[in-house]
Parts: structure tokens; sequence; C-alpha cells
């Protein structure tokens, strides 16, 4: 469905209003041909307000170690309480200090504490858990987050790259003791992405987190830019922090994909857009996905992101792009959607809520 920058939405169970696309700066402050200028910076945050976008993200990891962060306040200084700026702990930001990565209440509070001086600011929006690290007990990062918003410093809390049976499980513990209850969920989601519409996306619908997918384009894959010669991976790491290497090197750069951004880029001709908007246009089409985090070097680029707001796929182009990129189904799924549902219901049909 066709919308605009400035159609907000709420996040998860929440009063939190967020735009539908939201803007991320992990390319702020990077060194390479993918990071982008501060010049860039700043004009791709202008745009991306003027048009009405009010959700940009962040990480105290991005940009060698915080410099996005530093970025970032500098360019929303004197217009930093209109927008909902959320930031994220636990990856390392002091190598071989212990303390200083993972889950732990230590981590998150310094790590906290950083984020509000890099940004310029006395509190964060929304703070992520950045990613799981197998480690610290449910319990202490529960009560971490609920003091950081009782202290004011952080108002709303939310997860990055969990365990579905973990996020789950804590926002039970947070709802049954009263603590702050996470109302966002951000996870890998795009066309050559799916396997979260397993148990991650059913998961937060059920327990109130809005979804915000990060590479929404498959980190490139989906914007037509690559072509089966790619595949050839040979002398590609002499280049390792180009996007080419990274796809290579990860796993996004197969012959499936391929196949997938080819009916991306066919429905594009159709339409008469580009294969970024038809993968965009997808991503927000889920009623369960929030606000999907761009990544964009240049104000250009912004700018092509943003007329997939405009876009509305029919119900055979949406049938040809989930044909092309299904993945399989797995247990339980694969046995409670098919026949059982007969024996569970005895041919009698009940709607879901």
């Amino acid at each position: 469905m066709a919308t605009s920058l400035d159609h907000y939405r709420l996040l998860g169970r929440s009063g939190l209003r967020v735009s539908p696309l939201a803007l991320g700066t992990m390319t702020f402050a990077v060194e390479g041909g993918w990071g982008s200028s501060e010049d860039e910076a700043r004009a791709v945050v202008d745009r991306f307000t003027e048009r009405g976008g009010n959700f940009i993200d962040t990480a105290d990891f991005y940009g060698q170690m915080g410099g996005s962060e530093e970025w970032l306040g500098r360019i929303v200084k004197g217009r930093r309480h209109p927008l909902v700026i959320s930031t994220k702990y636990s990856l390392t930001t002091r190598p071989g200090d212990p303390n200083a990565a993972g889950n732990g209440r230590k981590n998150m509070v310094r790590s906290v504490e950083d984020s509000l001086r890099r940004l310029q600011t006395d509190y964060i929006d929304l703070l992520y858990l950045h990613m799981w690290d197998f480690r610290t007990p449910v319990d202490e990062i529960l009560r971490g987050f609920d003091d950081l918003v009782a202290s004011g410093k952080v108002l709303y809390t939310g997860l990055s790259d969990t365990p579905a049976w973990q996020a789950s499980r804590m926002q039970a513990i947070a709802d049954l003791r009263g603590w702050t209850q996470f109302c966002a969920l951000q996870i890998q989601y795009s066309l050559v992405e799916r396997t979260v519409e397993r148990e991650l996306i059913p998961m937060a619908r059920e327990m109130g987190m809005g979804v915000s997918p990060w590479a929404p384009l498959g980190q490139g894959m989906l914007t037509g830019k690559y072509t089966r010669a790619d595949l050839d991976t040979t002398g590609s790491m002499d280049a390792i922090g180009s996007r080419k290497a990274i796809n290579a090197v990860t796993g996004k750069l197969t012959a499936r994909n391929l196949d997938i951004a080819d009916v991306v880029v066919e429905v594009a001709r159709e339409i008469g857009c580009t294969a970024a908007q038809v993968a965009l246009a997808w991503t927000l089409a889920n009623p369960a996905t929030c606000a999907p985090v761009v990544g964009v070097r240049t104000p250009a680029q912004l700018e092509d992101n943003l007329g997939a707001l405009d876009l509305t796929l029919d119900e055979s182009q949406l049938a040809r792009l989930d044909a092309v990129s299904a993945v399989p189904k797995v247990f339980p799924m694969d046995v409670l959607t098919g026949p059982a549902e007969g024996m569970m219901f005895g041919g009698v049909t009940v709607e879901r809520r």
C-alpha cells in the first residue's frame, strides 16, 4: 500500500510514532568506497527530515567505534527533539576489555553514557540490544534496561539479532515483573532473507514488537547491479571492504539470490521504477513490518529509496516475488499448517483474530 514518509506508525505496542522508513547511518564515518562523506551524510539527513522522516538508526559500533554517533550528533544539533534516534549496545568498542562488549549491565551502562556524549543529547529514544551474546542472564538485561528507562536516559527498548525463543521469553518476564517491555525488533528481512517469517516475525506480532528490518535490499543484491559473472569471486578479496566482497564472504552472492533479483528487475520494468523500490515495497507490504532501515550513502540513493513509498504492488506481482523467494517450511509449521488443520477443526472454519 502506498504511503508517505510523514504518515507515521506506532512502534509495536507503544505510543512512539515513527516514519515508515528509518534512516540507517552505518555509512557514516566509514572509510572506504561505501562510506559517506560528512557533507553527504548531512545532506541525507536534511532530505530525510524535510520529507517528514523522524526515525534515525545508529549504533555505538558504527563508523570506527562510535564515529557514526558523533557525526549524527553534530548533524542534528539544534533539531534533535523532533527525532526518534535509536542506537545499540553489545559489540566491542574496546578490544581486549571483556566488559566493554556483550549484553551485561556494565557494558550496557557504559555504552549508554558514551552514546549520550557522542550524540550530544541527554536521552536516547530507543536502545536496542545489538546482538545476543548467549552468556548474560536475562534478568540482568531486563533490569538494566528498566533502570535506564527509570533514570530517563532511555525512553524505549528493543532487541536486534536475538533468537525468537529468548526474545519471547524476555518479553513475558518483563510483562510479569512489571519491567519495561520491548517495543521493537530489528532483524534482517528481505526477499533474499525470509527465514525470519518462520518464528521471529510471528513472535514479534504476538508479543507487541514492531519489526524494523535491516538490509531490506539484501545488502544490495536486490538492486539489480549484480550478474552471473559476479559469481566468480576470484580476486574479489583484493577489495575486501567492497560490498561485492562482503556479499561473497557472507553467502549473499548466490545463483538463487540472483534469480530472485531477476524477478525484482522484471517487476520494476513493468511498473517503470527501480529494482530497489520494488524490493522495499515488497517489505513494506507485510503488515508486520513497521519501519525498514534504509542505509544509503548519497542523497540520490535516499531519493530513490523514498520512491518505494509511492508504490503499490498488485497481487500477481506479489505472488511472483513470493514464489521465487519462498523458503521451505520447517517443523512444526510444516505439520501445523498442513492436513493437521483439518484434524484440529473437523471441517469447521475458525477465523484468526
